[in-house]
């Protein structure tokens, strides 16, 4: 039963996100609930939140995981790149990315890095 329960906990969905703020700077983000925690950033739930002053935001990239720890791990890499190295990911443009080689991202994420407006109003 305790096998069951840790694999249940290991296959939720969970999304590492990128949003672009209104002074052109990046907040990466992870969550289980993808649609409801943009809503957040959007309202400025948050007043301490990174996001609240620099609002609007808009969903630039997002990816999807099975594995929260993974999730976590990648959005902790993820907050450490530069804004050059945030835009590659988020353009699809992974020569661009020295210590992450394509064929093992690719592998890791299920990728949506278009602009997404059902996300953005």
């Amino acid at each position: 039963m305790y096998r069951e329960v840790i694999r249940e906990i290991r296959m939720k969905q969970s999304f590492v996100y990128i949003l672009k703020c209104i002074d052109e700077t990046y907040y990466t983000g992870v969550t289980s609930h993808l649609e409801i925690r943009i809503g957040e950033h959007k309202m400025g739930k948050y007043k301490d939140s990174y996001t609240f002053k620099r609002r609007p935001v808009e969903l630039v990239f997002y990816c999807e995981f099975t594995d929260i720890n993974l999730a976590i791990e990648k959005e902790k890499q993820i907050k450490k790149w530069s804004k050059a190295k945030k835009e590659a990911l988020i353009s699809g443009n992974y020569n661009r990315l020295p210590n992450l080689e394509k064929r093992n991202f690719d592998n890791l994420f299920s990728i949506h890095s278009e602009t997404y407006s059902e996300y953005s109003n």
